[in-house]
């Protein structure tokens, strides 16, 4: 089965990434020590990667990354994506970062419909505590903890004031757990699925302040009570682990993470918050290896150890870690139960460890990891090194099965009614197999049988049939005014269905297969939903997210046709020019609100910008477009010219130049935390009504800020020119008003507005007074 180029250049990657002597010696450092930490965390780029490199490649201990959100709530530097489709993205980059430093995760929210979830930023831990329902994400937590037993619980950020609420729920709920946990009393459903109480030896905060750009600790950190420090390289790339850290972290992509360490981290200082006192490692009073669990079992240590410095001699590992497991075998039946499961996974990792020594390789990859119910699909099994007795055996999902078979191919049939992937699992594995699809080799190896399952390159994922997407999926039309031959663009994907949208009184639908229209005598202002139906049963769009670190996905939504019917009024030139970094819609709304937009190109930027009453820069543009750095000029004269420039928020790391970037000093408030309102009801005062931009076309009032969506606004200015009038005062609870949300100058013949009002999200969840706003701020004051 030939590869498409995506499939080689991720295969490629992945083994640069991972060479047989580096992938042998992480096996045995697995080995090395029989801890397990737990690291927990809010959102998919929280976790301290070069820590826990250290601890898993360093120090050999087996490491967990607990985050409780997918990050649905926050931004993306790479794309459109929001909401759940964004949840997609951080999950797989959390995947793929973890793969990096071999841990695993444990997730505690399962994306935007579960009560756990990224809500946007909370400047309070109980607040998010109880949006997310406390007990549930307690519970989770207790559920993890008996599940994968950490001796260790580190959170990735304190309980500070000036912290971010998730931040601080998740401190909070990673304390509180560990006494349920332990409790017998606490959670007795769980010790029906097979699970006991379980009690963690010792739970450590950071040391150190989680401040900076974003943050602003209020208070310093506890005092350090013990230090984990780095002194080597990792012994297998020769790599920094601080590097390593950010070969990781780099996956964070649509967060902008990774960066070149300078100063590469060597040190951790961590304060013992719960557990026995430390005499001066992270490590003491637990059982670091197999003599502090069973004394008999050092002599497994020392064949451990034994193969260990064996390396990279593969031929002179396989036989001292065979003795091993005859040791451990040997002294089974004295384990205490309390730490049979350190045993069982030294096992698994010693076979591993083995496997990896013999040098069989193992690929199993679909010629297509996204297929549709009644679909089949080729699985190509590679096998390197295997003898000639190897035993295989195909693990797959419900509703999936093998139809065709020969050597080294399976084609795999899915039914009709298999049922659909879920794209928020409750766990990865960065060493085993992932999804529902494995293969499992069985053989023989130094007179022992052997198995281990391998995942699929990419998980299967299963879609629907047939799905279908609207263009647009949401229109505007103009309140209480009749409308007619409204189409939206339908297309199906994959089985033959008949298309049709349920009704709304006062709309008339006319449905084929390739589009719908509607006409209607006029709607009452407000929202309306219209699902779509495929052969009358609820449809589904799939949209699909591709991105080269994290490889082609589909998030599933219920497909459906929103209509907003508003009153909008717009300027009598409607011309407009975007210029958009693509990491918001904001140009396909001025377009729907009906303005001519015009995208700006930097070839565009060197032009004439007079033609255009009215020119709008869109969030991080100025980040994520090089060819921006070099029109400060040009849009400076546009504005001192007569032209109206409209700038929506930026960080204060976009590209952003205080001095430089808008006509006159502007500078963006860092902290971040301080300068944003994160309730989305927060009261809003009105400073300048009489403003142009808030007096027309639109007269804008406080019924515009009702029914705001997740935040009200970050990355306030905090100090401007005197030449821009602040026109709104607003807060969270609190907390003194701020005014750097929404400013505008008359600057020589022009005007520039400059807004941190999160419109673009408020857009796109069809809140009305954003239209209004907007549409204000492109006017700039002309009728």
């Amino acid at each position: 089965m030939p590869l498409s180029r995506a499939q080689l250049s991720h295969r490629f990657s992945q083994r640069r990434a991972s060479p047989r002597l580096v992938t042998l010696y992480r096996a045995l450092s697995r080995l090395k020590s029989t801890v397990t930490v737990l690291h927990t965390g809010a959102h998919p780029d929280d976790e301290q990667n070069a820590m826990l490199a250290f601890m898993r490649f360093g120090l050999g201990m087996r490491t967990i990354i607990g985050c409780s959100t997918r990050g649905e709530g926050g931004q993306n530097t790479l794309g459109p994506e929001r909401g759940g489709a964004l949840g997609v993205v951080r999950t797989r980059e959390l995947e793929e970062a973890a793969k990096v430093i071999d841990a695993d995760i444990a997730w505690f929210g399962f994306g935007p419909g579960d009560p756990v979830h990224d809500f946007g930023f909370s400047k309070n831990g109980h607040d998010t505590l109880e949006r997310w329902q406390h007990d549930l994400i307690v519970e989770r937590m207790v559920h993890a903890y008996r599940s994968e037993k950490p001796d260790i619980v580190i959170p990735t950020f304190l309980d500070v004031p000036g912290q971010h609420g998730h931040h601080r729920a998740m401190t909070m709920a990673a304390e509180e757990a560990i006494a349920l946990a332990a409790d017998p009393n606490a959670y007795p459903e769980h010790f029906a699925q097979g699970l006991a109480p379980w009690q963690v030896t010792k739970y450590y905060l950071p040391a150190w302040s989680g401040g900076g750009a974003t943050y602003d600790d209020e208070v310093p950190p506890p005092p350090e009570t013990v230090k984990l420090i780095a002194k080597d390289p990792d012994f297998a790339t020769g790599a920094l682990f601080d590097e390593i850290g950010e070969w990781s972290r780099l996956y964070h992509a649509s967060q902008g993470m990774g960066r070149w360490p300078e100063n590469p981290k060597t040190e951790w200082p961590f304060h013992l918050r719960v557990g026995p006192k430390d005499n001066g490692a992270l490590t003491d009073n637990l059982p670091r290896r197999l003599a502090d669990i069973v004394p008999g079992l050092a002599a497994a240590d020392t064949a451990i150890a034994t193969a260990i410095n064996a390396f990279p001699k593969a031929d002179e590992i396989i036989a001292p870690l065979a003795v091993a497991l005859e040791i451990i075998e040997a002294h089974i039946d004295t384990v205490p139960a309390e730490h049979i499961h350190r045993i069982e996974t030294m096992i698994a990792d010693l076979e591993a460890a083995i496997l990896v020594a013999t040098g069989i390789d193992c690929t199993a990859a679909l010629d297509r990891p996204i297929v549709a119910q009644g679909q089949a699909v080729d699985l190509c099994l590679t096998l390197r090194g295997a003898p000639k007795d190897i035993s295989i055996d195909l693990i797959l999902p419900e509703g999936v099965s093998v139809i065709a078979q020969s050597p080294g191919r399976y084609v795999l049939e899915v039914a009709s009614d298999a049922p659909i992937a879920e794209p928020f699992t409750q766990s990865y594995a960065a060493s085993g197999a992932n999804g529902d699809a494995c293969v499992i080799l069985t053989l023989s190896v130094a007179g022992r049988t052997i198995s281990r399952a391998f995942g699929l390159e990419r998980p299967l994922t299963i879609v629907p049939a047939a799905s279908v997407s609207l263009t647009p999926s949401a229109l505007l039309v103009a309140a209480d005014a009749g409308f007619s031959g409204l189409s939206v663009e339908a297309k199906i994907e994959g089985v033959a269905r008949d298309l049709a949208l349920s009704s709304v009184q006062g709309v008339q639908i006319s449905s084929s297969r390739d589009s719908v229209t509607l006409s209607g005598g006029g709607l009452a202002e407000g929202r309306y939903t219209l699902d779509a139906l495929l052969d009358d049963a609820p449809a589904f769009t799939a949209r699909e997210i591709d991105y080269a670190h994290i490889g082609k996905n589909l998030y599933l939504t219920p497909a459906r046709l929103d209509i907003l019917a508003l009153n909008l009024a717009l300027p009598e030139d409607r011309r407009v020019a975007y210029i958009g970094g693509g990491a918001d819609n904001v140009g396909l709304w001025l377009a729907r609100m009906g303005f001519e937009v015009t995208e700006l190109d930097a070839r565009a930027l060197s032009e004439d910008l007079s033609a255009f009453p009215a020119i709008v820069v869109g969030i991080f543009a100025f980040g994520l477009r090089p060819d921006l750095a070099a029109s400060n000029d040009a849009l400076h004269a546009y504005v001192e010219a007569g032209g109206n420039l409209v700038t929506l928020y930026h960080r204060p790391w976009d590209g952003w130049a205080p001095d430089a970037v808008p006509p006159r000093f502007l500078k963006i408030g860092q902290p971040s935390l301080r300068w944003r309102v994160t309730n989305p009801e927060a009261p809003v005062e009105i400073l300048a009504a009489d403003n142009p931009i808030l007096a027309g076309p639109n007269p804008i009032s406080l019924r515009d800020f009702e029914g705001w969506n997740k935040e009200r606004g970050l990355y306030f200015a905090s100090e401007w020119d005197g030449a821009y009038v602040p026109l709104l005062a607003m807060s969270d609870k609190g907390e003194a008003p701020l005014e750097g949300s929404l400013l505008t100058a008359e600057i020589g013949g022009g005007r520039h507005t400059h807004t941190s009002l999160v419109l673009h999200h408020q857009l796109d969840n069809l809140v009305p007074g954003a239209f209004r706003i907007l549409a204000n701020l492109v006017a700039g004051g002309r009728m």
